[in-house]
């Protein structure tokens, strides 16, 4: 059975989210934006080592932690290469990463099967993962809304794009955004003003 888990992390309260195979010892973090003890401490109530880092995108509210809790646990840390070209401002230095993901790339990290889908428009790189019925939609889609594409490396176009995905998508999924609560596919095709047509 799949747990995920919410870690609320950083001064803009980025959803840093935790996910593991109930029977694994094992578990992938997505997006530690801060706070890497808040993390630690949260594996080691749970006995969780972590196997991997998983990057929806690179802005400096979702990398803060990544280079010390990689250190910490030895683990690889996966970002979709279009976002080595943010502007340094926008991620806080330098971004940490081993590994490159893309579009159709499928990862077997703690016991689960991970689905990669490009969905730029927030950033370049911006992506979202797929863990069996659940969807880690970083910044690129929210609860009733969707991610800005007016900073560097944003483009309304491609989010639109992006974002029509959402609305032809078939399946019973949780939606697990960047920031805010989390919801479903079906609350967002239904009530998500960017995810209907334009009159």
């Amino acid at each position: 059975m799949l747990n995920i888990t919410a870690l609320p992390l950083g001064i803009y309260q980025t959803n840093c989210y935790i996910f593991y195979e109930e029977s694994s010892p094992k578990c992938c973090v997505v997006d530690p934006g801060g706070e890497p003890h808040q993390v630690e401490k949260f594996c080691q109530t749970r006995n969780l080592t972590v196997e991997a880092i998983l990057l929806t995108h690179g802005h400096f509210d979702h990398v803060g932690a990544v280079k010390e809790l990689a250190e910490t646990y030895g683990c690889p840390v996966y970002i979709h290469e279009g976002d080595l070209t943010l502007p340094e401002k926008f991620t806080a230095g330098p971004l940490y990463y081993t590994n490159f993901y893309d579009e159709g790339d499928v990862l077997e990290l703690a016991g689960l099967t991970i689905r990669v889908i490009h969905t730029p428009g927030h950033t370049e790189g911006s992506v979202c993962l797929i863990v069996d019925d659940a969807i880690i939609s970083g910044d690129t889609l929210f609860a009733r809304s969707c991610g800005r594409w007016d900073l560097p490396g944003g483009d309304g176009e491609k989010l639109k794009a992006s974002l029509q995905r959402f609305k032809t998508m078939e399946g019973e999924y949780r939606i697990f955004p960047g920031h805010g609560k989390s919801t479903t596919l079906a609350l967002e095709q239904e009530y998500n003003p960017y995810l209907k047509d334009k009159k």
